[in-house]
């Protein structure tokens, strides 16, 4: 167990050591501080990404240091890293076991406390979720559920559900994703190659409806139906 103490050199090895006791210890940490300490991370991607940083930095910033160490350990973690996500894929215990599983908190209107107390998240955190949602009334919930990746997902009764041209029974135009055709002032000649226009048409219509120019324009769209939409810079 010298690997543990502080050494004027270590060997291969003891790099080694070090650096899978390193990361099998924060992924209990990380497991014990909840899905909400790491936000949107994943469990294996927030203790990979705190641990490299952390030894690439100081063989970078401390002469007295050599990168041998920090090169061993780095890469034992990043195999570890990946067979970790090889055993998520593979086996479902062990997925179970790093990935928090989904946790009701609201069911028909109700808030499920030892769901709440479960998820660790407060009443505060809950109220600031359903803002954010813009669900207004909590009544209106049929589902809440906390997920993996600390964000909560509301499912609200259907009679509250917006309308939609299929509940109404009404057929919709399909979607179209307008092209960026001008980006800060610079003309995107792929993208009006696909579409099968050029320069002359839209510094024509640049002119004709904005009176302006491709240079002063920070962004500019075109649908299916050949609608130019320009934002200038201002």
């Amino acid at each position: 167990m010298d690997f543990f103490q502080s050494q004027e050199t270590l060997t291969i090895t003891e790099w080694t050591l070090r650096a899978i006791v390193a990361f099998f210890f924060l992924v209990i940490v990380a497991k014990l501080l909840g899905q909400r300490a790491i936000s949107q991370l994943r469990l294996l991607d927030f203790v990979i990404a705190l641990v490299i940083g952390n030894i690439i930095a100081h063989p970078l910033s401390d002469e007295k240091l050599g990168l041998k160490g920090s090169v061993t350990t780095t890469s034992v973690l990043v195999i570890l890293y990946l067979g970790g996500i090889f055993m998520i894929l593979k086996w479902p215990w062990f997925r179970r076991l790093i990935n928090h599983a989904p946790i009701t908190i609201i069911q028909d209107g109700e808030i499920l406390y030892k769901g709440l107390k479960k998820a660790r998240i407060t009443i505060d955190v809950l109220l600031e979720e359903l803002r954010e949602a813009k669900v207004e009334d909590m009544k209106k919930v049929a589902l809440a559920i906390w997920e993996a990746n600390g964000k909560i997902s509301f499912f609200l009764e259907p009679k509250y559900e917006p309308l939609t041209p299929a509940s109404l029974q009404m057929e919709a135009e399909p979607f179209d994703l307008p092209r960026t055709i001008i980006k800060e002032g610079k003309i995107n000649f792929e993208e009006l190659k696909q579409i099968n226009k050029d320069k002359i048409w839209v510094v024509s219509n640049l002119e004709r409806l904005y009176q302006t120019e491709a240079k002063n324009v920070l962004l500019a769209t075109l649908d299916k139906k050949d609608n130019l939409k320009v934002f200038l810079y201002k």
